[in-house]
């Protein structure tokens, strides 16, 4: 309230009072405030996330070309919340030469074609995303030490089916014990099966079933997994090791996800050997439409049918018992779900 009557006359330099036009800084730390307008970054380069290390990204640029490198990168700051993992494509800006000491940084995710995820068990629905953009998942089980493990195979395959990747089998350690009666588990699979012969890793059968792909390689620890990956891509040197004498199981030998160029054609993923496989994130949907010619049967399933054994007035068995369908397919896709658990169906 000011002080002068409506009658008084303003003294002489009274302006000088006014201090409506000091400046005042909004920002205690006298910063220009930050700006929600991002750059276009139309000059961004395309690259293939290979590995991720400590929050490094080692970044394949122009691949394919005759200037082909790799470079080393780290994530925007608008990205800070998103997960880059290997397999992704992303777009880059900064020293993308490649040079020792330079540094690159990821400012777009490009659109992920598949994800291959896992949780940390079934009843936790936080996944996590192992490798993006495969299509195709490569199972490798060793017939004999460590014993197959079908149950985990099952749990391989239910993540395949969520992801829409299509998987395969390699058996090694084939001198050690037959694979048939494992083997046996998965008769009403469409899955391509490889075996390895003694003393030789199955490099000339696999090629034609990699060209043209990129191949996820997942197992149970000591299956051989990565002395595979070292046959299909010499001189990788992935660390290898050996199973325990005592107590049957295999070491975590390889500490990290990375991507490699199969000379014969594709790209092989190796992944850490894993004990457990959570599937607490999966769609039981996806799990049949793996199976077309089950899903196809199943509309004729009554709303909410969980397509288990003891599921009243399930389709599947009525195809089984007309011989509609191979009752080993029904049962391989019944126990897939069964491995979801019974209450995620319903």
């Amino acid at each position: 309230m000011s002080w002068l009557s409506d009658d008084d006359e303003e003294p002489e330099g009274f302006d000088a009072w006014d201090e409506t036009d000091v400046r005042i800084r909004p920002n205690p730390k006298g910063n220009r405030p930050r700006t929600k307008i991002r750059p276009s970054h139309d000059d961004a380069v395309d690259g293939r996330v290979l590995s991720v290390d400590r929050g490094r990204y080692t970044v394949l640029v122009d691949e394919d070309a005759a200037d082909e490198r790799t470079a080393t990168a780290t994530r925007a700051r608008e990205l800070r919340d998103v997960a880059i993992v290997t397999g992704d494509r992303v777009d880059l800006v900064g020293d993308a030469t490649g040079e020792a000491g330079t540094l690159a940084r990821i400012v777009r995710v490009q659109p992920r074609t598949t994800l291959l995820r896992r949780s940390a068990d079934d009843t936790d629905a936080v996944e996590r995303v192992i490798v993006a953009n495969a299509d195709q998942l490569l199972i490798v089980v060793a017939a004999a030490n460590p014993e197959p493990r079908p149950r985990l195979v099952d749990r391989y395959l239910v993540a395949a089916y969520d992801a829409g990747i299509h998987p395969l089998m390699v058996i090694t350690k084939t001198d050690l014990a037959d694979p048939e009666p494992f083997l046996a588990n998965f008769a009403g699979l469409d899955i391509p099966v490889v075996r390895s012969a003694r003393d030789a890793w199955p490099v000339a059968e696999l090629a034609p079933l990699l060209a043209g792909h990129t191949t996820v390689a997942v197992g149970h620890s000591g299956v051989g997994k990565s002395t595979l990956v070292n046959a299909l891509v010499p001189g990788t040197d992935r660390a290898t090791g050996v199973v325990n004498a005592v107590t049957g199981r295999g070491r975590h030998t390889s500490s990290s996800t990375v991507s490699l160029r199969v000379p014969t054609g594709g790209w092989i993923i190796d992944t850490p050997g894993v004990r457990s496989f959570g599937l607490g994130h999966v769609d039981p949907a996806n799990i049949l439409r793996g199976f077309p010619d089950l899903d196809a049967v199943a509309e004729d399933c009554p709303r909410g049918c969980t397509h288990l054994a003891d599921a009243p007035d399930c389709a599947l068995d009525e195809a089984v018992a007309d011989g509609r369908v191979d009752p080993a397919r029904v049962d391989s896709l019944r126990r897939l779900l069964a491995s979801i658990g019974p209450e995620a169906l319903r």
